[in-house]
């Protein structure tokens, strides 16, 4: 079991830490201020030393004082919970405090600021379901009780003892509640790789046009893009500046379909989602309710959104029916369209069915040359209009799914070359695309989409 104390020098540069609390203040939490390779930060730490870390009046008010503070200093903050939940012996009112708590991280949220959770052993209760669930990223320590219900409690109530095993750290992480397990000192790397991305300052670069092309035959296309060996999304983000892969919706569901990451490319900094075919499987709604996790953190924080298709389509199944692709692909269309900050799609390869829909409607779309957007596979759309799969190429040729046909039609603004090195010249596409997306117009972004069919939207 991590210390608050112990947390503080694990993270913080050496001697940098100067304390937000009253002299001899003695209670389940500290606060202050320290410093990751220089970069100020705002801290909120939980001791559980100190009546098992529970949260009683005092504390909370302690907790929303400096919350408040990093929030009109305008520093990233990092909670690191370690508590068994409200001080009981404080009653209802220390247990409604995780109210203004909660509306303190969202205040802090709503300022554009990041907010970073670091789980310590243990997290219970009203402190898991407040201030430790709210982060834009969460990480817990390797190992930790992790949880709503104690154990304590639920065999006092239940008369059996709590299932072993549900409530660790790993056990969170494998079910898509949070991004990762590491130990406190590897934190500190990924907290400081996450906010060079998440607060860090975008330098004017200089980057040079990747060679560009038309596209290709689209039957071509299709059958290059469902090659094995094809390079994906993994490939890209393996060329990233900087990279921190976060996992899962937070809410308990995990598609490995898709891929989430704070990145930079170039220099420029997003958060990227997209789709790995590699796989060869549909992807969910749990995939698509992760995409929308990744526009709300990039919304929050305003930096772009880079969005990368390359899918075999969504699925089709009865767990899919029920638990509502339909409307997640609709939810997904509507939050791109109207998302509060820079967007970029990148169609890399296979482009099948809503699933692909749901990542396009950008400020800006590039398109790999072969590339391809379709309705259905074609072999799809042939047993619709032919009730056979022969009619494949034809039909991908007569539905103009290829990316020169794409950018002719105003779908797509730029075709990436794929002679030479591939993936290096579409990360140098991406960085160039940053670089130069102009402010949030949503406007510009429904009159784009409005246009399409009508007239071809200006360039």
């Amino acid at each position: 079991m991590t210390t608050s104390h112990e947390f503080v020098e694990a993270i913080a540069d050496a001697d940098s830490f100067v304390s937000w609390d009253p002299p001899n203040w003695k209670e389940s939490v500290i606060t202050g201020e320290l410093r990751i390779r220089g970069r100020r930060v705002a801290m909120v730490a939980g001791e559980f030393s100190y009546q098992a870390g529970s949260i009683g009046v005092a504390t909370a008010e302690r907790l929303v004082e400096a919350i408040e503070k990093a929030t009109a200093a305008r520093l990233p903050l990092i909670a690191s919970p370690a508590s068994g939940g409200t001080r009981m012996q404080e009653g209802t009112l220390a247990f409604v405090q995780m109210i203004k708590v909660s509306a303190a991280v969202a205040a802090h949220r709503a300022a554009h600021l990041p907010y970073v959770v670091y789980l310590r052993s243990p997290t219970m209760g009203g402190v898991f379901a407040s201030w430790g669930s709210l982060g834009h990223i969460t990480f817990a320590e390797p190992g930790a009780l992790v949880g709503f219900l104690g154990p304590r409690v639920y065999s006092a109530l239940y008369g059996e003892e709590f299932p072993e095993g549900v409530q660790v750290s790993e056990n969170l992480y494998r079910n898509g509640v949070i991004d990762g397990v590491v130990p406190v000192k590897v934190f500190r790397h990924i907290v400081h790789r996450a906010l060079i991305v998440m607060a860090g300052e975008v330098k004017p670069t200089r980057i040079a046009a990747p060679p560009t092309a038309f596209g290709r035959h689209s039957w071509t296309s299709v059958l290059a893009t469902r090659r094995h060996d094809r390079p994906g999304i993994r490939d890209l983000l393996r060329r990233a500046t900087e990279r921190v892969p976060l996992s899962g919706t937070g809410q308990g569901e995990l598609d490995r379909t898709v891929l989430l990451s704070l990145a930079r490319f170039h220099g420029q900094p997003c958060v990227l989602f997209g789709q790995d075919r590699r796989g060869g499987e549909s992807m969910g709604p749990a995939a698509l309710r992760e995409a929308r996790r990744a526009m709300k953190i990039a919304e929050e924080l305003r930096i772009p959104l880079v969005t990368v298709i390359d899918t075999v389509g969504a699925s089709l199944s009865k767990e899919a029916e029920e638990r509502g692709l339909a409307p997640e692909i609709a939810r997904c269309i509507a939050d791109l369209v109207t998302l509060e900050t820079r967007t970029l799609a990148v169609l890399l390869g296979q482009g099948t069915g809503g699933g692909a829909l749901a990542l396009l409607p950008a400020d800006r779309v590039i398109a790999a040359e072969n590339a391809w957007l379709s309705p259905l596979p074609p072999e799809g759309a042939s047993a619709i209009v032919y009730r056979d799969t022969e009619h494949a190429a034809e039909l991908a040729e007569q539905q103009r799914i290829g990316a020169g046909d794409l950018y002719d039609d105003g779908v797509v603004d730029s075709v990436i070359s794929e002679d030479g090195d591939f993936i290096a010249d579409m990360v140098t596409a991406i960085g160039k695309e940053l670089a130069g997306l102009k402010p949030v117009n949503l406007k510009r972004r429904v009159r784009r989409y409005r246009d399409l069919g009508v007239k071809r939207p200006a360039r």
